[in-house]
């Protein structure tokens, strides 16, 4: 009887303590994911160029960016949850591979939704990148690329292993989550951010 209880209350404990970090904000991804450089805290943001709210909340986040501290790794995650998202992924990691992400990263954002135009399809995004500046032929090879499909295939699973249900998202060091709806604003994301940054760090300094 004993034996068949403690799977039970090991359960409950779990439960309590994910539900006790989602009230200030964020939940715990269990089991804690690897980091890029263990040397450094890893800051991963979850994002759809489609989504409206994933929009919103990159003003915010530049903002975050032009002050972050050394010791942080940033890295964007294009989020793959439906068949549409495909292409935009794709153009992501294509303009990593071409070096012009700072050229085109805001850009395609407002494209897309102050011009109300989804550019879902390649020729579109190509049209798009050349008039970034970026050779049309060499934005076709990169997002054809193998390069780019070994990405998507980590895409896929990074998505899944971090449980991520909803964009945006921002993941703290392979070990905590927190999204607009758990935060209940972009700015307490941030400052969530900001808190798990330094958690980590004292962690660490121990």
């Amino acid at each position: 009887m004993i034996r068949s209880i403690q799977p039970l209350l090991a359960l409950l404990l779990v439960f309590s303590f994910s539900m006790a970090h989602a009230a200030d904000g964020y939940t715990t991804i269990d089991p804690a994911q690897p980091t890029a450089d263990p040397d450094k805290i890893e800051i991963v943001e979850v994002f759809w160029y489609g989504c409206p709210h994933c929009y919103d909340f990159e003003p915010s986040l530049k903002q975050w960016l032009e002050t972050k501290p050394d010791d942080v790794e940033f890295i964007r995650l294009p989020a793959i949850f439906r068949q549409n998202w495909l292409a935009h992924a794709r153009a992501y990691y294509a303009a990593e591979e071409l070096d012009v992400v700072a050229q085109i990263h805001s850009p395609l954002f407002t494209k897309i939704h102050e011009n109300n135009n989804m550019l879902e399809s390649e020729a579109a995004l190509r049209e798009f990148f050349v008039q970034q500046g970026v050779d049309g032929d060499a934005f076709t090879a990169a997002y054809n690329s193998e390069a780019v499909e070994n990405r998507i295939k980590s895409t896929l699973s990074k998505q899944r292993r971090y449980q991520i249900t909803g964009v945006p998202a921002v993941v703290i060091n392979g070990k905590y989550q927190t999204s607009g709806p758990l935060a209940g604003s972009y700015g307490r994301m941030i400052e969530i951010m900001d808190e798990l940054i330094e958690k980590e760090r004292s962690a660490s300094a121990n």
